[in-house]
């Protein structure tokens, strides 16, 4: 509820600061538009409706502001979110300096406060006004984007227009900066009759030294009553830290036996950050993201039980019970924790999840394919020459695979490792794996027609292709984690594959494959094999050329469906 209210609230302010914006832009028109612009403002944001709303987001949101403060034990934090608390806390002084000039003066004190009033008394009668207000725009407009770019960079489509939010973030300020710049160009010059100025001043109401005299006390009364209430909001962090010591610490210990210790109260995120340990968390701790997510070793049952909030965004990445988000975790005795992504995580890493992702046994079909006798064909060409043919080998390849509904693994040199079937199972992995090696044959016969002229001798590919269970999950480190499938099909799949060359055949693939994949066994021509590192011979299929294998089966036509 609280982040619901503070990105509401946040949104309120933030659509009055871009509409006072656009309005300040059209002063690079004229005057009199700029004028007529703020009619068109005030109209709707001065209905009372709407100015309860808005005042009331003000309030709510410094209110939240300072609530977050209190709530966080440790200072220590990112770049950007240090730049959003700080903003945040600069823009309620000077927000409530310049509504004191304008509205408070038009309500109370009958001023006419217009673009013209307000610029003329930004460029006659106070010279270091124009400053205070340029930071009020930047600071408002700074804390406003960095919440919004944080909070929308989790919605799949945010990615297809960042770069058009971020020009706008850029153009909208500097726009309205121009426009106010030219709008008080003009009015200063209109300033210079003293005639117009006396009729000014008379047609704006502007107050007298007495009505300035109590804006300035009331400017200065909410200066000291904010600055007082920050103020008390840190005295009331120490007395809850030093309240804390007093019931004991408990400690923390991380991979590598590091240990620290952290009061009651204080989340494993704020833990890490205060002890200089790197740890995820793309939202900064809001417990939206769920990349600070930590497994939880001994000390687990200790541990306050997951809120609602948190349960909700565990579910939805298909968290083991031993993980807990560190930015929602409060441990309150002694626990080993292990961050599960790296400090560089990023959005994408923060969605839902396939189960399958954290490690999982599953039957599936692996295919492996090389280039044969590359080097020697290579021998007599450029790097320039080399790189750009094995690229649109690559291509090719990577299109027939996928085409026919498998998963890239990794290329090896000049090999290719893909995996099928983890999510439909190993009969339709199968048959897509036997599918993807035709399309494979047929792009390699269209990429040697179009290189004829570049090749001294067609290419060649081996493939071979073996079906059963194997451990897949994410693993590596940083950004070479990848899908991934270890296990002795893998490496039968890899021996199939140097099978072609000593047979002198395209294709070699496994009898379990063409169980799975509902193949007559007799369609091909079948042979018994012993391959370095299997106890047992294993029945294989050759096929000369994988174009003949024809278009793949329905799947009703699969006779054997083994699990």
């Amino acid at each position: 509820m609280v982040r619901r209210l503070r990105l509401a609230s946040g949104l309120v302010l933030f659509i009055f600061v871009l509409t006072h914006f656009l309005n300040h832009a059209l002063g690079l028109v004229s005057l009199e538009v700029l004028e007529t612009g703020r009619l068109w403002f005030l109209a709707f944001w001065r209905t009372p409706p709407v100015t309860l709303l808005l005042y009331s987001a003000l309030l709510l949101h410094l209110g939240l502001a300072f609530w977050a403060l209190y709530r966080r034990r440790r200072l220590a934090m990112p770049a950007w979110e240090a730049t959003q608390l700080l903003t945040g806390l600069a823009i309620p002084p000077l927000v409530i300096l310049h509504l004191l000039g304008t509205r408070f003066a038009a309500e109370v004190l009958g001023v006419q406060d217009s673009y013209t009033y307000i610029l003329l008394i930004f460029g006659k009668f106070k010279p270091l006004a124009p400053f205070r207000q340029l930071a009020v725009m930047t600071f408002a407009w700074t804390h406003g984007c960095i919440g919004l770019h944080y909070w929308l960079r989790f919605k799949p489509w945010y990615a297809r227009i960042r770069l058009m939010a971020f020009a706008a973030a850029l153009l909208i300020p500097v726009l309205a900066l121009l426009g106010a710049f030219v709008a008080g160009r003009d009015v200063l010059r209109l300033a210079e009759d003293p005639v117009w100025l006396e009729a000014a001043v008379a047609r704006l109401n502007f107050a007298d030294a007495g009505a300035l005299l109590l804006i300035n006390r009331l400017e200065n009364g909410f200066l000291i009553g904010f600055f007082a209430l920050l103020v008390f909001v840190l005295c009331l962090r120490v007395l809850r830290d030093w309240r804390a010591r007093r019931r004991g610490v408990a400690y923390l210990t991380y991979p590598g036996g590091e240990r620290i210790a952290l009061l009651p109260g204080t989340t494993v995120l704020e833990a890490s950050r205060g002890a200089g340990i790197p740890h995820a968390s793309v939202c900064g701790g809001r417990g939206r993201c769920s990349t600070c997510r930590v497994r939880v070793g001994w000390g687990l049952d200790a541990l306050p039980p997951p809120g609602e909030a948190e349960a909700r965004v565990l579910a939805r990445v298909g968290a083991a019970p031993d993980v807990r988000l560190a930015c929602q975790t409060r441990p309150n005795a002694d626990a080993e924790v292990t961050p599960l992504l790296t400090p560089s995580a990023d959005p994408a890493q923060a969605g839902p999840r396939a189960g399958y992702l954290k490690g999982d046994e599953r039957e599936v079909a692996v295919l492996f394919a090389d280039l044969r006798g590359f080097t020697t064909l290579s021998e007599d060409k450029l790097p320039y020459d080399i790189v750009f043919l094995l690229n649109r080998y690559f291509a090719a390849m990577g299109t027939a695979v996928e085409e026919a509904g498998g998963r890239i693994d990794k290329f090896i040199g000049d090999g290719i490792m893909a995996l099928f079937g983890i999510e439909r199972g190993v009969g339709q992995g199968c048959r897509n794996a036997l599918e993807a090696a035709r399309r494979m044959a047929e792009r390699l016969e269209e990429l040697n027609t179009a290189l004829e002229s570049e090749l001294a001798q067609p290419l060649r590919i081996g493939i071979g292709i073996h079906a059963g269970p194997v451990i897949v999950g994410e693993m590596g480190y940083g950004r070479a984690t990848a899908l991934t499938a270890i296990g002795d099909v893998v490496n039968t799949a890899s021996r199939l594959e140097a099978l072609t060359k000593e047979l002198d055949v395209q294709l070699v693939f496994s009898a379990p494959v063409a169980a799975h994949a509902g193949l007559d066994p007799a369609t091909f021509p079948c042979r018994e094999i012993a391959l370095r590192g299997r106890s047992g011979a294993l029945a294989v299929h050759t096929v000369d050329d994988a174009r003949a294998l024809g278009p793949a089966p329905a799947p009703a036509a699969a006779a054997v469906e083994a699990g």
